[in-house]
């Protein structure tokens, strides 16, 4: 399904109401990224307080708590058919608006959630509830903040507005790393597990209800105003769809793998693998996260230019080379601070270089009847897949095997497969309609 069909045409909007989608959809993501990264720096201060029972050993609680981790991804793909279907039924709007209400709420709740220590084994398991609660929103997130933005970009312009649901993981997962930086910086270690982690989580109230606000300004879109018009809206049939959203879940697996590898799992493996300082790995995240800000907004707008397949075929390719000589580089004792901030910074942006143009490819692959469904599940199964596992697996193949070499050799394979389903992309970038 590499074309879309009747019912699938944009017309131009006024460009105020362009820029209301773009930060409207932008939004939630940020919120949805920014408590996904702070539960990834957070997680060994979440392991000892919610998985490691008297007696239990550090690396075990690590690994529950990345299980519990990947498990909201894997209800990603549940929420992303619940709301999506939703979405292309009733509209983009009001299942925004039902997601963000529901994301606030569960990560706010982790804020306050009780240990360990305060109800015993009960603990982990409301965390894991809330974590599951968080991944059927952010399942429904992906597919309508990606329809919102490319449903109302101008002709021509999908790749660039596509991409700023890419940098604002970016802005999200930067905001994370920040705040904990911060508490890490002003609060003792103590403090910091005693309460300071759960500050950042209570943070996410005032911007859900920001967020819930600048959503119930959202206008509907164009495409989705014109199918609903049309008395039987066409859709294409159930094989296609699946076949597109398998398709698009190969393009897409080595930027999923790769990000969160070199973006979030990036500070745990420092600390158990390579004995770095809480702080250490904070200030190396923050570099890898700037980086990958830095090049997805350009990425994007260069797509538009020459096409999505040759920018994104060119970061799956970076990754594929450099990501075993670039761990390298952290790995040595003898290597400078400035070579290291340079080798996590440079990890970053090649990334960057497929999360610019995936959110409009894949919005490309699929028509407006079954947009938000189809890009939404891609997405969300590629995600649960590669990115929800890949803290489970590094971690525990790296307690199998003792080799720290892992997070690079599953970056460097899964963006070697996503090079072989990206070369069936068409070359020529997609102008027009939507």
């Amino acid at each position: 399904m590499g074309a879309p069909v009747r019912g699938s045409g944009l017309r131009t909007d006024r460009p105020e109401r362009s820029r209301r989608a773009l930060v409207a959809g932008s939004v939630g993501n940020f919120i949805e990224w920014y408590e996904f990264g702070v539960y990834g720096y957070f997680a060994t201060v979440i392991a000892a307080r919610f998985f490691t029972p008297e007696g239990g050993s550090e690396v075990e609680a690590l690994v529950k708590t990345y299980a519990s981790f990947a498990l909201a991804f894997f209800f990603r793909p549940v929420g992303a058919a619940l709301f999506g279907r939703l979405g292309d039924r009733v509209g983009r709007r009001p299942v925004l608006i039902m997601v963000i209400v529901l994301m606030t709420a569960a990560t706010t709740l982790i804020g306050v959630l009780p240990t360990y220590d305060t109800v015993g084994a009960l603990a982990p398991w409301l965390l894991t509830f809330l974590r599951v609660l968080q991944g059927l929103s952010a399942g429904g997130e992906f597919g309508g903040a990606v329809s919102v933005m490319t449903e109302f970009a101008p002709p021509g312009r999908r790749g660039l507005y596509g991409s700023w649901q890419s940098f604002t993981v970016a802005l999200g997962l930067l905001g994370g790393a920040g705040v904990a930086a911060l508490l890490a910086t002003v609060l003792s270690e103590g403090q910091l597990g005693d309460w300071g982690w759960r500050l950042p989580f209570l943070l996410t109230l005032p911007m859900g209800l920001g967020a819930l606000w600048l959503r119930l300004r959202l206008d509907e879109t164009p495409s989705f105003e014109s199918l609903r018009e049309e008395p039987l809206p066409e859709r294409p049939p159930g094989r296609e769809v699946a076949k597109a959203i398998a398709l698009g879940a190969g393009r897409i697996m080595g930027w999923a793998a790769a990000g969160y590898t070199f973006l979030v799992v990036l500070p745990s493996y420092l600390q158990s693998s390579l004995n770095a300082t809480f702080q250490q790995a904070l200030v190396a995240t923050v570099l890898a996260n700037l980086g990958f800000a830095a090049t997805i907004i350009p990425a994007g707008l260069l797509s538009d230019r020459i096409g999505r397949r040759p920018v994104m075929l060119t970061g799956a390719l970076l990754v594929t080379v450099l990501a075993v000589p670039l761990l390298n580089l952290l790995q040595n004792t003898g290597t400078s601070n400035a070579v290291k901030g340079g080798a996590v910074f440079v990890a970053g942006a090649v990334v960057g270089l497929m999360a610019g143009p995936g959110p409009a490819m894949l919005s490309e692959m699929f028509p407006t009847s079954v947009r938000y469904t189809g890009l939404g599940l891609a997405y969300a199964l590629s995600n649960a897949v590669f990115s929800g596992c890949a803290g489970l697996i590094i971690t525990e193949t790296i307690k199998r095997t003792g080799s720290v070499d892992i997070p690079a050799y599953y970056a460097a394979v899964t963006c070697a497969v996503s090079v072989l389903a990206l070369l069936t992309l068409r070359k020529e970038p997609v102008q027009g309609g939507s």
